[in-house]
């Protein structure tokens, strides 16, 4: 297994490339297939595993469930809250139903999906009752740009936040501005999804960039793993792409393996600049 690794807040040190479930779940018919993948996926190494209530309206959790019964140990489970249940009672039953929903007693890993109507404080006040109750061992965010960040770390408790999950990729780069580097600071992961911009659908031409072409060429590689390469090859970032069979997810696991050059990066630099000035966060 690769070098390329991201350790978490009293977590296991986990491969840099993990796996997305966004879209699993929603037909019944390809339910197997998807869970094939994600089991595959583990065979391979890629533990980290991330879902969400939200996806298939909890279908995404059970093809979860599926893939993981007699791996449970060897997954990094991560799950994420509506953020209209990110609070008292509602919060706790919507974690209760995501464990069942994954056929496990605890959530590794458990993000406020986005901002929402709880305040910050409610939401901490949830993420600590659900720790005292063993039914999640770290928590975290996602979407959250860097005042929200600045924000939360205002609220009692907020700076024990473990990860912040956001869209990253190689032409969506406004993190770097400021919120990558201040979670670089704070030794905090991000979690980049849509890390191949969903396979180019977000931004178009992407996966057939001339450029990202001619590096995959040079390391005998698809332009996919160039594009995880190259989310990876930043601090502290772990991608998390879905791949729904088994055949994508060894491509996906294949990027671990590849180390972009210096002179790679600066062409992928030069063909995509990060903004130089502040940028609204993206979100899809």
């Amino acid at each position: 297994m690769s070098a390329k690794t991201v350790t978490f807040s009293g977590a296991r040190t986990l491969p840099a490339i993990g796996q997305g479930t966004w879209y699993m779940g929603e037909k019944a018919s390809l339910r197997k297939t998807e869970a094939d993948a994600l089991r595959a996926g583990i065979d391979l190494g890629l533990r980290l595993i991330d879902t969400a209530e939200m996806y298939a309206e909890g279908g995404a959790e059970e093809v979860v469930g599926e893939a993981i019964k007699g791996l449970r140990d060897n997954v990094y489970l991560v799950s994420k809250v509506y953020p209209w249940n990110a609070g008292g009672q509602k919060g706790m039953t919507a974690c209760e139903a995501s464990l069942r929903r994954l056929g496990t007693d605890r959530i590794d890993l458990y993000l406020l999906h986005w901002r929402g109507g709880f305040d910050l404080e409610d939401t901490v006040e949830l993420m600590e009752k659900l720790q005292q109750q063993g039914k999640i061992g770290r928590w975290g965010v996602s979407n959250l740009d860097y005042g929200d960040m600045q924000e939360l770390w205002r609220v009692e408790g907020g700076a024990v936040c473990a990860t912040n999950q956001v869209l990253y990729h190689l032409a969506s780069r406004g993190i770097e501005y400021d919120l990558l580097p201040w979670c670089q600071q704070q030794a905090m992961p991000v979690m980049a999804y849509c890390p191949l911009a969903q396979a180019g659908r977000l931004r178009s031409g992407l996966m057939n960039h001339p450029v990202v072409n001619e590096i995959a060429r040079d390391h005998h590689a698809t332009a996919a793993q160039i594009l995880l390469a190259w989310v990876i090859s930043h601090q502290g970032v772990i991608a998390i792409p879905k791949a729904a069979s088994v055949e994508h997810v060894k491509e996906n696991a294949g990027a671990l393996d590849i180390t972009l050059t210096a002179q790679d990066l600066l062409k992928l630099e030069r063909a995509f600049p990060a903004p130089a000035h502040k940028t609204p966060l993206d979100v899809v």
